[in-house]
């Protein structure tokens, strides 16, 4: 690429993608340390009473064994540091099956493996809440006072007047995180600062919370994760084995190294919660919506509150004079869950767009005019006007892009031999915000060409943070990509919001931008001369002969952006063949148009996108957790028996975004994308299920016993 020549917009390959597809990148466990020893957790078999008795001597004299930690010989820690779902080792209590009761420290993995499993504990065992069918027939009010009864107009009672109405309880089960590369840490000590290289989703998240539970300053822990192997919510709050690989470590003097196997994630990182979602709906017979009511009971632990927002959608997608926003929930003896992709808004798209969808086949409407219809002109869950909205676009573009046309309104006629064809359409929508953020741009002169590098304690979840950073960089500064080199994922760079929430890409890109502004400023300062004609950074280095130079920037959202109401939003259309005789589900074509402000990189967006799709795919057809009900403990442990969508069950995806310009919500116009993804797609293909077989499946996942039952 030539210099001056701009990159943002462009679909170029990721700067660090030779380092992946080699090997080379670095991930949390492949740093090397000298005299490293490993880890293994052991864990509880009961889901609630407290320990009685651990007989650990066999296993301290098992070979290699270095140490054996439990709670009894476990360090004080701070409990309210900050870390996730407890499990800490600071008492005999057990609230979950699968809390950590213990680590095992040996010179090989096998031998701490093999260790953990001579350990022998008694229990004192109490009844266990974890039937969530019975529980959920009495739930409590939530302690978070953001989740108390919303009510706008006449609330729910207004569908008594209602000439059309649905009224419908839909359920989502279970979901774990399963990125690629599961939880890990190493840990490495050094006199009273401690390294800890770990997968973070917000790295000065980790770092403020692994110093908090160890009684350090933060300046005292350092967190390394310049690359990570998915998360997906999973690793933006931090969990007890972080901490605990630092405990370890501390206590025999070593490095330690700490991964979870695949069937720990299942118990040790959260989840997502089970709903109950009852969607009451009211409209008049020309579709109208007059009533909205959406009620969640779901579960949290026992001793800690995280409530999915299923309401938020519902909030906002449409325009109701009445509604009615309400949460429930039921503690019990589970793990606590956790933010999950598009937490609340997919599982709580799911039951409103599956709503609208029966709403508008009881009026024989299209289930894209019902929606264009009811388009609110403003956000009615806080009277601000939209600084964007493109529902409708996504919905007409997404239509003619589809052959929206071809559908049969008819549901079960449109048939190919055994197989029935089925259309389907959802809309979701995530809000769009920037968070506070530094970066620091250094320049450099190498044979008079100058070179830059970008540094923000960012990280790159695999989303392509990377890339859109030199890409932002390389534009403000008038440089090309390859002469930009990208430090991010260390707590010892400029603090930076974390990639959570769909805030990292706007967050990061508009602090880099503004360090590229800035230090071109500073450098037409220092050259003292006036241009006809603003130079670029690179061009002011030449031009005035400096070997180096850097500044640093402080960016925030701007003052405007809390004025109004900004979100990107989407439209999911799914086709779907389903075997009359198998019940057997192929998706076999899905299109997400999204409106979601400047594309950074269409190549590595597009990616996003379509990995949300294929989730949300998964989410509609296959994923669910299991509880035993005798015990407590997940049924499901292994991608064996946890079914994720693979290539054979995905068809052909595309995605198109809108040309969306909207620079309200901060300076580049940048939306997000990575949450949105996922949101109305399991929506989109219950509904195109119902257009095949005409049959509604308001429970996930639609599995061919519900559809043949």
């Amino acid at each position: 690429m030539e210099e001056n020549k701009k990159s943002v917009g462009k679909g170029i390959d990721r700067i660090d993608g030779i380092l992946k597809i080699t090997g080379k990148a670095s991930y949390a466990t492949d740093y090397p340390a000298a005299n490293l020893a490993y880890a293994v957790l052991f864990k509880s078999t009961i889901a609630a009473g407290e320990i009685k008795e651990m007989l650990t001597s066999e296993a301290e004299k098992a070979p290699g064994v270095l140490k054996v930690i439990t709670h009894q010989n476990a360090p004080k820690l701070n409990v309210k540091g900050g870390l996730r779902g407890g499990a800490l080792l600071q008492g005999p209590e057990i609230t979950f099956h699968g809390q950590h009761i213990g680590i095992v420290v040996a010179e090989s993995f096998e031998q701490a493996t093999a260790a953990a499993h001579l350990i022998k504990v008694s229990y004192n065992r109490k009844e266990e809440k974890i039937d969530f069918e019975k529980l959920s027939k009495s739930p409590e009010l939530p302690k978070g006072k953001e989740l108390a009864d919303q009510v706008r107009g006449a609330g729910k009672s207004a569908i008594a007047s209602a000439e059309m109405s649905v009224q419908e309880k839909y359920e989502t089960p279970i979901e774990h995180h399963h990125p690629l590369e599961p939880h890990s840490t190493l840990a490495v000590w050094e006199g009273e600062k401690l390294t800890l290289y770990n997968g973070s989703q917000i790295i000065n998240g980790a770092q403020a919370a692994a110093a908090a539970t160890l009684n350090l300053k933060p300046e005292q822990v350092r967190i390394i994760s310049p690359f990570i192997g998915g998360g997906f919510g999973s690793k933006g709050g931090q969990w007890a084995n972080l901490v605990l690989t630092a405990v370890a470590a501390k206590m025999t003097g070593r490095p330690v190294k700490l991964a979870l196997t695949r069937q720990q994630m299942f118990n040790s990182v959260g989840m997502r919660q089970k709903n109950i979602q009852q969607i009451s709906l009211g409209a008049t017979k020309e579709g109208k919506l007059t009533t909205l009511a959406h009620e969640t009971i779901s579960h949290t632990a026992v001793d800690s509150e995280y409530i999915e927002p299923c309401g938020d959608c519902s909030k906002i997608m449409y325009e109701v004079p009445n509604s009615l926003i309400s949460y429930r929930v039921v503690p019990m003896n589970l793990i606590l869950p956790t933010y999950t992709r598009g937490p609340g808004k997919s599982t709580g798209s799911f039951a409103l767009e599956c709503a609208m969808d029966e709403l508008a086949h009881k009026l024989k409407m299209d289930p894209i005019e019902l929606r264009i219809k009811n388009e609110p002109p403003k956000d009615s869950s806080n009277g601000k006007a939209w600084s964007s909205r493109t529902t409708v676009k996504c919905l007409q573009e997404g239509a003619k892009a589809f052959g929206w046309e071809k559908r049969k309104p008819q549901p079960g006629t449109n048939r190919i031999g055994e197989d029935l064809i089925g259309y389907g359409v959802a809309c979701g929508t995530y809000p769009a915000r920037q968070r506070d953020s530094s970066a620091i741009i250094k320049l450099s002169m190498r044979s008079s060409k100058v070179f830059a590098t970008v540094e923000i304690a960012a990280s790159d979840l695999g989303t392509g943070t990377n890339t859109i950073l030199a890409q932002t960089a390389a534009d403000g500064l008038g440089l090309s990509v390859d002469r930009i080199t990208v430090k991010l994922g260390d707590s010892d760079l400029p603090p930076a919001a974390g990639s959570v929430g769909s805030v990292g890409a706007s967050s990061f890109a508009n602090a880099v931008n503004d360090a590229c502004s800035k230090i071109t400023d500073e450098l037409l300062a220092k050259s003292g001369k006036q241009f006809f004609v603003r130079p670029s950074a690179s061009e002011l280095m030449i031009s005035e002969n400096i070997a180096a130079f850097q500044t640093r920037s402080d960016s925030k959202a701007p003052a405007e952006a809390e004025k109004y109401s900004a979100h990107s939003f989407n439209a999911n259309f799914a086709e779907v063949r389903i075997n009359s005789v198998t019940g057997m589900i192929k998706v076999t074509r899905f299109l997400a148009v999204t409106g979601a402000g400047k594309i950074l990189n269409p190549k590595t967006a597009r990616s996003q996108i379509i990995g949300g799709n294929i989730w949300g795919i998964g989410m509609a057809l296959s994923e669910e957790s299991v509880v035993d009900p005798r015990y407590g403990n997940f049924a499901t442990r292994s991608f064996a028996d946890y079914h994720v969508p693979a290539n054979l069950d995905i068809g052909e995806m595309e995605a198109i975004f809108i040309n969306e310009q909207d620079l309200i919500p901060n300076k580049m116009g940048i939306k997000g994308i990575g949450e949105v993804g996922i949101v109305g797609v399991a929506a989109a293909v219950a509904n195109a299920v119902f257009n095949a077989t005409g049959k509604r499946i308001r429970t996930l996942p639609i599995t061919p016993d519900k559809l043949l039952g």
